[in-house]
Parts: structure tokens; C-alpha cells; sequence
């Protein structure tokens, strides 16, 4: 039944609009100024570029994104921002019971629709938590209308274009099972 779950919430993300990096347009319909943090946690957020500042800070060096084909979308040569298990951490995830944060699935989406997950088990359990940054600054400069007021990357992925969320506005917490 798990993997029933995780492919619908996969399939679901795959089918989602275009990610906001594959259209090199600047769309400030889509700007983003505020994140939500909800869902399965006690206590939900709303996070402005302000409020992230307030958080521990992850800083990052040169980073190739690239697409799901291997292509070179652009290449980051600094970010600044905060792990996304930080983020979920003030929020504090609302699983009680032993086995409840294993079946845990997180669900960071952007203005325009397109989203990706991530498990609990990826974000606390392995190396690849590390590199999950929410950003708000790149190249030593505050995001523009291209990437939204705040961004996603995920940069211990082979390829990390796919799950890169330009205009991120939303996170949210979901158990998958009961």
C-alpha cells in the first residue's frame, strides 16, 4: 500500500506543470514572497525572506543544475539559505507515535503548480538532507523574478534541476499511511 501511495504522490509531481527553470521567461505573476509550512506539523509557518534569516543558515558553493536529460540549465555559483529540515524542525512534525515520521512524505510547491517530495527517511536519515536548501539568495544576490523571493534546491542530487523549485510558496507535511 506504501508503494501504491509514493507512486501516486511521484506521478503526481511528474505530472505537475513544467518546473519554473524550464522557462527562462521571468514571470512576476509568479513571484513568491512568503512560504507555508503545513499539514502534519503543530506548529504551521508562514516564513518571509525575514523570517528564514532567523534560522541557522546553510551557504552553498558552485552548483551545476541540471535537467532531467543531463542538460545544463545554469550554473549557481553561490547560494544562501536555510535546510529544509530546519524549516520542518520549528515547525516540529506532528507524528507521535514511533514509527510515524517513517511514513512521512514532504511536499514543497511552487506559485505555478509544480512540486516535488521528499521522504522523511531522505531529509533526516541520509546525506542527501544536507543538501535540501531553501534559498534566498543566489550568486550573492537576493532572488529576482526569475527564481521568486524564495527557492528550493536539492543539491546532493545527480541531477538537480528536477527537483530545483523556482517561486516556492508551500510546504507540506503528509503521512502517507496510517
Amino acid at each position: 500500500m506504501l508503494k501504491t501511495i509514493l507512486t501516486g504522490l511521484v506521478s503526481a509531481a511528474l505530472l505537475a506543470p513544467a518546473p519554473a527553470w524550464a522557462d527562462p521567461a521571468p514571470a512576476r505573476e509568479n513571484m513568491s514572497h512568503a512560504l507555508a509550512v503545513k499539514g502534519m506539523v503543530t506548529t504551521p509557518l508562514t516564513l518571509t525572506v525575514a523570517g528564514l534569516r532567523q534560522l541557522p543558515p546553510a551557504n552553498g558553493g558552485e552548483l551545476a543544475v541540471t535537467r532531467h536529460n543531463g542538460d545544463k540549465a545554469e550554473t549557481i555559483t553561490s547560494y544562501r539559505g536555510v535546510r529544509l529540515r530546519d524549516i520542518l524542525d520549528k515547525a516540529v512534525l506532528d507524528a507521535p507515535g514511533h514509527n510515524d515520521a517513517k511514513k512521512i512524505a514532504i511536499i514543497a510547491t511552487a506559485t505555478d503548480g509544480y512540486a516535488v517530495v521528499f521522504s522523511w527517511g531522505e531529509l533526516y536519515n541520509s546525506p542527501a538532507g544536507e543538501g535540501v536548501i531553501v534559498y534566498y539568495e543566489k550568486n550573492g544576490k537576493a532572488l529576482d523574478d526569475s527564481d521568486g523571493e524564495i527557492a528550493l534546491i536539492s543539491a546532493k542530487d545527480i541531477r538537480t534541476g528536477p527537483r530545483h523549485v523556482k517561486w516556492l510558496n508551500g510546504i507540506e507535511v503528509r503521512k502517507l499511511v496510517e
